[in-house]
Formats: C-alpha cells, sequence, structure tokens
C-alpha cells in the first residue's frame, strides 16, 4: 500500500487506513447526518461538479456533491442527503435521473443549503445583488440583455425552460443534440416547452426571449431529419411550424421584423406541409399583425381576408372571430367604419359560440380581453376622425383591461396604452396623464418594443392638449424616448 492524503484536510493517511479519511476528519464528520458540511471553494471547481452547473441541471450537481473525493472513498448515501433536502430518498432519485428542476424557490433553497456560490449559479439567490453581465460564450451567457433593464427572475425561468428542453433531449446547448428515433412523448414535450415559453411572452415580452425561442425552434427544425414512426411525421411538422411562428411572434415585439418574417415564412410552409390549416391561419394573422404594427393596414386586411377564404370548412369560430376582429381593426384605420363596426359585430357573434375544448390548444390565448381590444382600437381610430366616438373607445379600452388575466402583462399595458390615447381624444388629460406616466414606467421593465413604439405613438393623440404645461412635460419625456430608440 502506498501512502495516500486526506482530501479533506491533506493529512497523511496511514497505511492502513483504506476510509478515504483521517481520524480527526472522520471525528469531524460524525454529525454530518444532520446537516451539509462547509466545504472549501476548490470543492467546486471539480471537474464532474462543474460540469452539472454547466448544465444547469440540480439534480446532476446533487450526485456530484454526493459522490465528490471531499466526502471519502465512499458517496454520500441518498439518503442522508435527501434528510438535509427535506424529501425522500426516492424523490431525491428522481431529482437526480429526471428533467431539470425549474421551480425557482425549490432551486434556491436547495442550492443555500448546500452551500452553492452565487458565482457558480445560472439564478440570483434571494437577497443577493444581480450578477454583472457574462462575457459571451460563457455557459450560463446563454441569455442575452436586451431591451430594458436585465431582470434576473425571469432569466432564471428562461434558463429553466431551456434546462427542461435539455434534460428532454430537444435542445443541446452549444453542442448539437444526437439523432435518436422520436416518440409521442417527444411531440408532447415539445409542445409543453413551447407553452412554457408562451407564458413568458405574455408576461414579459418578446426582447427577453427572442433568441432563446429561436434557438428552440431551430433545433425543432434539425429533428426533422430524426428516425420516427410516419405517424408522428404531421405531429412533428406542426410543431415545427409552431416552434416557427413563436419564434417570429417574438421576433416582431422585439422589433426584429427581418427575423419575425423569416420565421413566418418558414413557419407557413411547415403548416403547409404538415396540411394544418388552423395552423397556417395563426401564423397568418401573426404575420397581418406585424404589418398593422408598421402601418401597412391594406396589406393586412389583404391578408386576413385571404387566410379566412382558405380556411373554409375549418374555420372554428375562435378563429373567424380572431381574423374579423383584426379585420376591423385594419379597415377602421383605412377609414372604413362602417365596415369595421359590421365586422366587429360578426366577431362578436362567433365569439359567442367558442367551445374551448374544441379549439386547438395553441388558440387559448384568445379571450374576451382580446376581442374587446380591437373594439377599443376600432373606436379610438373612428374618434379620430370623430370626437364622439371617443367615450365609446374609453368604454372598450377599460372593458379589455378588466376582462385580461393577471398573466397577461403585455396585453394590459398595450391597452393601458390605448385607454390613455381614448382619453387625450375624449378631453380628459388629466386622468389620460395618469395612465400614461404609469404606462411609461411598466414600459421600462418589458422588453417588448411593440409597447415602446405603442408609447411613442401617444404623442398624436394629445396635440390639442399640448400647451398644457403637464402635457407638454409628458410630450418632451415621450421625444426623449423616441430619440433614445432611433
Amino acid at each position: 500500500m502506498t501512502h495516500a492524503n486526506c482530501p479533506r484536510c491533506g493529512g497523511r493517511l496511514a497505511r492502513d487506513n483504506d476510509s478515504g479519511r483521517c481520524t480527526p476528519c472522520q471525528s469531524a464528520e460524525r454529525d454530518r447526518l444532520s446537516a451539509p458540511p462547509k466545504v472549501p471553494a476548490s470543492f467546486w471547481e471539480h471537474e464532474p461538479v462543474r460540469q452539472a452547473l454547466a448544465e444547469r441541471h440540480l439534480g446532476r450537481v446533487i450526485r456530484a456533491y454526493r459522490c465528490h473525493p471531499y466526502h471519502g472513498r465512499i458517496a454520500l448515501p441518498q439518503t442522508v442527503v435527501a434528510g438535509w433536502l427535506g424529501i425522500t430518498q426516492a424523490q431525491l432519485s428522481r431529482v437526480e435521473n429526471g428533467p431539470p428542476l425549474v421551480h425557482l424557490d425549490r432551486l434556491a433553497h436547495w442550492a443555500k443549503l448546500l452551500g452553492i456560490p452565487a458565482s457558480c449559479l445560472w439564478f440570483t439567490l434571494p437577497g443577493q445583488p444581480q450578477r454583472p453581465a457574462e462575457t459571451a460564450g460563457s455557459p450560463r451567457a446563454s441569455t442575452e440583455a436586451q431591451g430594458a433593464g436585465p431582470d434576473e427572475g425571469r432569466r432564471a425561468l428562461l434558463a429553466a425552460i431551456a434546462a427542461v428542453a435539455g434534460g428532454a433531449g430537444l435542445l443541446g446547448g452549444n453542442e448539437l443534440v444526437q439523432p435518436r428515433r422520436i416518440g409521442t412523448s417527444d411531440i408532447a414535450r415539445l409542445n409543453a416547452v413551447l407553452e412554457l415559453y408562451r407564458s413568458v411572452d405574455r408576461e414579459s415580452g418578446g426582447g427577453l426571449l427572442y433568441r432563446e425561442v429561436a434557438r428552440f425552434a431551430e433545433s425543432v427544425y434539425r429533428m426533422l431529419d430524426w428516425s420516427h414512426p410516419a405517424g408522428l411525421t404531421s405531429p412533428l411538422i406542426a410543431a415545427v411550424a409552431t416552434a416557427r411562428q413563436l419564434a417570429g411572434w417574438t421576433a416582431l415585439d422585439a422589433g426584429r421584423h427581418d427575423d419575425a418574417q423569416r420565421h413566418f415564412v418558414a413557419g407557413e410552409r411547415a403548416a403547409l406541409t404538415a396540411d394544418n390549416a388552423p395552423l397556417v391561419a395563426m401564423i397568418r394573422y401573426a404575420q397581418a399583425k406585424q404589418l398593422q404594427h408598421l402601418r401597412h393596414n391594406r396589406d393586412a386586411l389583404a391578408t386576413l381576408q385571404l387566410t379566412y377564404a382558405q380556411l373554409g370548412s375549418h374555420a372554428t369560430p375562435a378563429a373567424k372571430a380572431l381574423l374579423w376582429g383584426a379585420e376591423a381593426a385594419s379597415a377602421a384605420a383605412l377609414g372604413d367604419h362602417q365596415t369595421a363596426v359590421t365586422t366587429l359585430g360578426k366577431a362578436s357573434d362567433q365569439f359567442e359560440r367558442v367551445d374551448k375544448d374544441r379549439e386547438p390548444d395553441w388558440m387559448g390565448f384568445y379571450d374576451r380581453g382580446e376581442l374587446f381590444a380591437q373594439y377599443g382600437r376600432v373606436y379610438r381610430d373612428m374618434a379620430r376622425r370623430d370626437r364622439k366616438h371617443a367615450s365609446e373607445a374609453v368604454r372598450w379600452c377599460r372593458d379589455s383591461i378588466a376582462a385580461f388575466g393577471a398573466e397577461n402583462v403585455r396585453s394590459t399595458v398595450l391597452n393601458e396604452v390605448g385607454l390613455c390615447s381614448a382619453l387625450f381624444l375624449a378631453g380628459e388629460p388629466e386622468h389620460a396623464l395618469a395612465i400614461g406616466n404609469r404606462v411609461l414606467e411598466k414600459s421600462q421593465v418589458m422588453s417588448s418594443k411593440r409597447v415602446v413604439d405603442r408609447v411613442i405613438n401617444l404623442r398624436r393623440d394629445f396635440a390639442r392638449h399640448r400647451k398644457l404645461p403637464e402635457v407638454a412635460a409628458f410630450d418632451r419625456v415621450l421625444a426623449t424616448r423616441a430619440m433614445a430608440y432611433m
């Protein structure tokens, strides 16, 4: 036998010591069953631990922690570590071998319990200052800082979603995922990840997650070359189309219009290949929303009308209401107010017939708040021609805000901008300024270029109130904001 050193204190081990620990360290560790030991900084530089941290998988970090040489030649039992974490041995086994954890509270609690340094983590511990921006290409720099000030909580959520996708074999980080045979469970996981990204988009805006979603969409596209049963070809292509649609939508919200169009075209092509007419309609609706944002309402109207005509028997009540509501908005912007009001009525009739159980899952975003928002938009355009419609615009904007759920943060803010415009048009500048200043604050913490553009465009609706000192001051703030985004 040869001499060896204790991995804990570095002391020389006796020739007959086969425990991997010197006697003093064994004595010091008698209480390790009740709490994790305090480990040196070098502990976290051990290659298996570093690799697990780079993969953003806390379960694998725990497994590497248990097997670290610091604890001796025998790994810490799962029962011991599970006791520290307040779970059972079976639960810990699932944590170590299952998909990555995404619950931020549990991630933070266990990381703090094990004493993982904040600099090693891909999320921010409660009470810790935000970390400075990391260098491009580092394992923890997958989410780039964009738009307004960084929100570490949301970035941690994005990292967790990416970790879920990676754990499910749908995303390979900086390297390609190895091809394998795809099953129905892969399609289900793929759509579940897309729904997680949608939830962040509704709350935070596309600027925060465009790069993440675009990267995911590219990974999903490569899955078309993987082996899979013939019966899964259409669902897989539809999933590719859905991923492209979401990538295009987040690009649009981030103000990246060329990228948005590229993703929309690729998504439409995939949806057509999958022979999924409702999904084609959804992608073209998103294209029309981009055209409306860019004030190409004639093109938007033509796109919507063609989409409805081609949808034919596949048109569900929600699809009809969605397309007709958007048509009404473009008609009003073009000055055809009678057609706009008539089309809104048709959209409302169809909305009352919606059965969510018979609609595609990705139509779940369309609710009463979205319908009322189109009413508010139509009546604002009418009020710009005739002030008598301003009170109706105010009412519809308030109704839409009240109808949105708490998770629809961006839609709520967009319609608060609309309410501000309507109040200016209705001759209520004091109320408008109260809403406008609140929206200014909210827009600064959202990564939505669409919201910023709408806020800046408020200037066109308070022209007749500009002589008021408060309005003039508000105008200067908007002008400064506009210059910052030129």
